[in-house]
């Protein structure tokens, strides 16, 4: 919206308010003072009208003629003369009735057919409404002073028809209408042609502003038409020109230069991308000095291998072995990217990656678990093409853990690794070591199930003392989703656990023989079997706590 609609919207609505207001209080001042004197009018020719009345009653009554009718009539007649000569134009009207509403006296021709005239004039008699009236005679509205006469039990009214009565109150209106169209219609043009005068050098100044945009041609200059504001602005936007003239070229050095920085940035990204997460990439480039820093951080760690690959390997020709190999690590990469983890590197056949680093989510346990089991459903994928080519399927395992590790750049300023270290990824390498004890795809730790207990459902396998550790944790697995049938096994199975780790050993045999019933192929059900059979004729000592000891990594 330009400036000067903007002036003629906010000003233009205050000029035509001021003229309104001024015109309307004008027209309601003059239609005020012409009712009135009107309304006057026709209560003096009433009180007039009566004051005669009373006159010619006063006579008779002082004649001693009250009683005789012909000399009643006469009277009658000379109040319908005077009324006539009140009357001053064809629309006026003075004229009276009885109690039953028929008119008894009138100046004019007056005819009353209407029932509800008739009524309305009854009623009004019956009330003895006097003072200002509108009432409607022969089908046409009419106002006027009323009263009631005694003498004659007359109800009277002076009247004039609505219309002549506002006639000159309607001119006025008129008039003034015509008046504040006149002035709203200059006080517009007016506005125009201010606004022209005063936005002219603005409007002159913004197309220069244009062309020197689409020309990039500094030099020209804007002129300077006033000694106000408006000039100042001119004389300022000329200084500023002649300032960017001369800093012009400066810009387009630096311009320049930074395109060329911009062009190595990218390949020296496109080079390092490969071997270096994109999210390092962008910490390194936009904090170079904390390269070489490490912090300590809770992050989700994943190891994935792919089991008795030596045995596998032997039935590739080697260059087919990295084939397979590249389009595998591309596929679970491309799993860990969509869940915004970083694969760290390669351990031979195995994937270490984490997630939390160098940006930190809320929830990257999950993320991590997601990333781990849609690994196994695209594996399974990949081993189907794998057999159509008579090539060996891949079998992993892969473990999650949740914990403290010291994150950055390791290494030194010749070669450094942007990896993870501690105890957390030791134990998150362990975890993935038990998918073959358990024969399990997928195993995480009891730091992982607190973070995803809510979202995934998940089966408590055992508790272990892995090696290197001299406590037990609680280890688990879990699905994207559950059959019925594997929901019910599930449920048995956490059921007999609850009972085993109590040494109530029979009643959780029972329930993992449930199990077996639903899930003949599960390999916990016949381990928890086993080992409570064996318990059973062998009872653990009395600080047995449940803790399977792995002697292996």
């Amino acid at each position: 919206m330009s400036i000067r609609l903007k002036i003629i919207l906010v000003v233009l609505p205050l000029m035509i308010t001021t003229i309104l207001l001024a015109g309307v209080s004008s027209a309601y001042s003059a239609r005020a003072g012409i009712t009135r004197v009107a309304i006057e009018a026709l209560g003096f020719k009433a009180q007039e009208l009566q004051k005669y009345a009373d006159n010619q009653w006063d006579l008779l009554v002082a004649n001693d003629l009250a009683e005789q009718p012909e000399y009643l009539e006469v009277t009658k007649l000379a109040i319908e003369s005077y009324a006539g000569s009140l009357v001053r134009s064809a629309d006026e009207l003075i004229f009276a009735v009885d109690r039953d509403g028929q008119p008894v006296m009138n100046s004019g021709e007056i005819e009353l057919s209407d029932p509800g005239e008739i009524d309305d004039l009854r009623q009004r008699a019956t009330d003895v409404q006097e003072g200002w009236q509108e009432i409607v005679v022969d089908g046409e509205l009419r106002v006027g002073q009323a009263f009631y006469y005694g003498p004659f039990d007359w109800y009277v009214l002076v009247t004039d028809t609505s219309a002549s009565f506002y006639r000159e109150v309607d001119e006025i209106n008129t008039r003034t209408y015509i008046i504040l169209g006149g002035a709203t219609l200059l006080a517009v043009v007016m506005l125009l042609i201010f606004a022209g005068i005063l936005m002219g050098p603005l409007s002159r100044m913004v197309t220069l502003m244009n062309e020197i945009t689409e020309t990039n041609d500094l030099s020209q200059r804007v002129d300077v038409e006033y000694k106000d504001e408006i000039g100042a602005m001119a004389r300022t936007f000329n200084v500023m020109l002649s300032e960017l003239e001369g800093a012009y070229d400066q810009i387009k050095g630096f311009a320049f230069r930074a395109v060329l920085a911009q062009r190595n940035e990218r390949k020296v990204r496109n080079i390092f991308q490969k071997y270096v997460p994109k999210d390092v990439i962008d910490q390194v480039l936009s904090n170079p000095e904390s390269a070489l820093v490490g912090e300590n951080r809770v992050l989700a760690i994943l190891f994935s291998d792919i089991r008795s690959f030596t045995t596998i390997s032997e039935g590739f020709a080697p260059d087919e072995l990295v084939k397979s190999l590249n389009r595998y690590f591309e596929a679970m990469v491309d799993i860990i990217d969509a869940h915004k983890g970083i694969t760290d590197k390669y351990i031979g056949d195995a994937i270490m990656a984490f997630f939390g680093a160098p940006v930190k989510h809320d929830n990257d346990p999950l993320e991590a678990v997601r990333a781990a089991l849609e690994m196994q459903i695209e594996l399974r994928k990949f081993n189907e093409a794998h057999l159509i080519e008579g090539k060996p399927p891949f079998k992993t395992g892969i473990g999650v853990n949740y914990g403290v590790v010291t994150v950055g750049n390791i290494g030194s300023e010749k070669k450094m690794d942007y990896t993870i270290i501690g105890d957390a990824v030791n134990l998150g390498s362990r975890l993935e070591g038990l998918t073959k004890e358990y024969r399990q795809e997928v195993i995480f730790s009891e730091s992982v199930f607190r973070k995803v207990k809510t979202e995934l459902p998940c089966r408590l396998l055992d508790k272990v003392q892995v090696k290197g550790k001299t406590s037990g944790v609680n280890i688990y697995t879990a699905e994207l989703r559950l059959t019925q049938r594997h929901q019910k096994a599930w449920g048995y199975h956490h059921a007999g656990l609850k009972r085993y780790l109590t040494q109530e050993f029979r009643e959780a045999a029972k329930y993992f023989a449930a199990v077996k019933t639903l899930l003949p192929d599960d390999y916990l059900a016949d381990l928890y079997l086993d080992r409570c059979r064996e318990y059973i004729k062998s009872p653990p000592p009395s600080d047995w706590n449940g803790v399977a000891i792995m002697t292996s990594k």
